[in-house]
């Protein structure tokens, strides 16, 4: 062997030695699932079923796996969706029975279609490889589904993520081997980008969702967080969603039926699990409500069926592929027999035009259950640490059945849903992002003006840390303003009477925070332009007092402070911001509604 290669094998034996010790104990596991597993002398099997699962491939192994299958069976296509920061190409997988290769073509053939994507978060990449062994198996063992349904897959969605590769990359996850990176090359976290669509992999997705007919959207990751018996969880927004009949659907008809097939093979599936204290299980689970800077909250805003898959990061790898294998078996198996029923709830939720929009879901308070859930916990004990100084816990590794709360967070704001949003030419940035999403909207060829309401904002504050590379704008609270604004050719009249009418206004809403606000895309709103020297605004400010004897009474009244009245710098602004040649446009935010 040679001397550089033993030398590196032994260090990562070595980390993953390390690593075995610092992570809680696994719970033995096996299932009949592993039956799927090919074996070695098998000239389809995958480059991670060459390990029994505990090794993933590298970008360009692995889509020259994908590249042979596809050149095998004319019933798989590879096309490209996009390129990466890094120039690496974004590949979709489109596998149909009329060898389709277009969405435009996929829509005709009328059968639904489910999309599932890999590695958003290159290092959890379970997706990749189950859905090698997945395309592989449905092409070889001649299924019946793609009678019924297409099935569209992005094998690597963070390629650049992903061939940054380690064995030290996820402390708190259990394999593979080495795996990726959670972001992009430029350190931005693309199921943060869904709103603000500022990553060339994410506006690739957009004009996927948009141009394609998609009737169910999977993205599979892997949790961090506490520990617990459950190997795969999924969910969808729920109690405070914006797709009603579409969420029905899948709670009622897809999670039994999946549940059901998922423990038939040994698997343990649960819903979507995010502790209140991942210390403490007596805290809590909460029900959380994703907003649309996250894929799950982004479909939920456009009508779209999305499951977030959460494979549980201290089940072992092999563990981990196979659950996702048997539920990508279990939902593509369920559209096929149900498809029908779900397109019902789509296009009942795509007609809704619901007068009013619940905004800013809290993560701190909720309603608190009647009764306790069952909870397929792991026992745990806490111990005071050295290193820390405070109470730490300790996961032992032996199941034990919990009953915990299961908190549901209620909305903080409701705001009436406007007739129409008005974005002046100004800002075509926002534009250019609107249609990114495919909202629809009327263009303004010549000047004229309009009858709308705006915000002005009344208390907010810079975020104190950058967040996915911007500053965020936290908004508290804002004041309506009616106004007759000009709008010049190329301004944009977005109508909320569309399908896409809700994602419309969780951009534009100030009080959204996933508005393009709230993301920092209007920060000059905050700078004053033109300013008062000191020689003019003492005549000023004695002119205005001789002509308003109201406003002579209200500074008197102000004077009673006696901190403003020590502050010359307050007195001077308080008769600037109360003149005719203060700036009308600050604090304004320039999208209009049209109520």
């Amino acid at each position: 062997m040679d001397k550089a290669f033993f030398i590196l094998a032994l260090c990562l034996f070595l980390v993953q030695d390390i690593y075995s010790q610092i992570l809680p104990p696994e719970i033995p596991w096996q299932g009949k699932s592993e039956k799927f597993i090919r074996s070695e002398n098998d000239p389809w099997i995958t480059p991670a079923e060459k390990t029994v699962l505990t090794e993933t491939a590298d970008y360009q192994t692995t889509i020259a796996w994908l590249q042979r299958l596809a050149a095998h069976t004319p019933y798989l296509r590879m096309i490209t969706i996009g390129k990466s920061f890094q120039n690496r190409d974004l590949w979709l997988v489109v596998t149909s029975k009329e060898k389709i290769s277009d969405g435009a073509a996929l829509k005709e053939n009328g059968k639904p279609t489910l999309l599932f994507q890999a590695g958003i978060h290159a290092g959890e990449i379970d997706g990749k490889d189950a859905g090698l062994m997945f395309l592989r198996d449905i092409i070889f063992n001649r299924s019946s589904l793609l009678d019924s349904i297409n099935i569209l897959f992005i094998p690597v969605l963070n390629p650049d993520g992903h061939e940054r590769s380690s064995a030290t990359n996820r402390i708190n996850q259990s394999g593979p081997a080495k795996m990726g990176w959670r972001t992009n090359a430029r350190n931005l976290n693309l199921n943060r980008d869904y709103s603000k669509s500022e990553t060339p992999e994410i506006r690739s997705v957009l004009r996927l969702l948009s141009s394609w007919p998609i009737d169910i959207y999977m993205d599979i990751h892997v949790t961090d967080g506490i520990d617990y018996q459950y190997d795969i969880t999924f969910g969808h927004n729920r109690w405070s969603g914006y797709s009603p009949h579409i969420s029905q659907w899948l709670e009622q008809v897809l999670r039994p039926q999946v549940n059901r097939i998922l423990s038939a093979y040994d698997h343990i599936p649960g819903p979507l699990i995010f502790a209140r204290n991942g210390k403490d299980l007596s805290a809590g689970i909460a029900e959380w409500t994703a907003p649309p800077r996250f894929s799950n909250g982004y479909g939920d805003a456009r009508h779209l069926p999305t499951l977030l898959v959460e494979n549980h990061s201290l089940k072992p790898y092999k563990q981990r592929v196979l659950g996702t294998y048997v539920l990508l078996h279990a939902v593509s198996g369920l559209l096929a027999r149900k498809g029908k029923g779900l397109r019902n709830a789509i296009a009942m939720d795509q007609k809704r035009r619901p007068e009013k929009l619940r905004l800013g879901v809290s993560a701190r308070t909720g309603r608190k259950p009647a009764a306790d859930t069952p909870f397929l916990g792991v026992d745990y004990r806490h111990y005071e640490s050295a290193v820390t100084g405070s109470l730490e816990v300790k996961w032992l590794g032996i199941p034990r059945l919990f009953y915990v709360p299961v908190y549901i967070f209620s909305p903080a704001h409701e705001i009436q849903v406007p007739k129409a949003y008005w974005i002046p030419a100004a800002r075509d940035d926002i534009i250019r992002k609107l249609q990114i999403h495919g909202i629809k909207m009327e263009f303004v060829s010549q000047a004229q003006t309009a009858s709308v309401a705006l915000y002005r904002l009344i208390k907010y504050k810079l975020a104190d840390d950058v967040y996915e590379g911007r500053v965020l704008l936290e908004i508290d609270s804002v004041h309506s303003e009616n106004q007759v604004r000009w709008y010049g050719g190329g301004s944009a009249r977005v109508s909320t009477d569309q399908p896409l009418g809700l994602l419309a206004a969780l951009l534009l809403e100030p009080l959204s925070s996933d508005s393009f606000l709230q993301w920092g895309y209007f920060h000059e709103i905050l700078q004053h332009t033109e300013y008062v020297e000191d020689y003019v605004i003492d005549p000023l400010a004695r002119q205005m007092l001789t002509e308003d004897p109201a406003l002579r009474d209200e500074f008197e009244l102000a004077l009673k402070d006696s901190a403003f009245a020590a502050d010359a710098e307050a007195r001077k602004k308080w008769f600037f911001e109360r003149s005719p040649y203060y700036d009308a446009e600050y604090l304004l935010y320039p999208v209009g509604r049209e109520n």
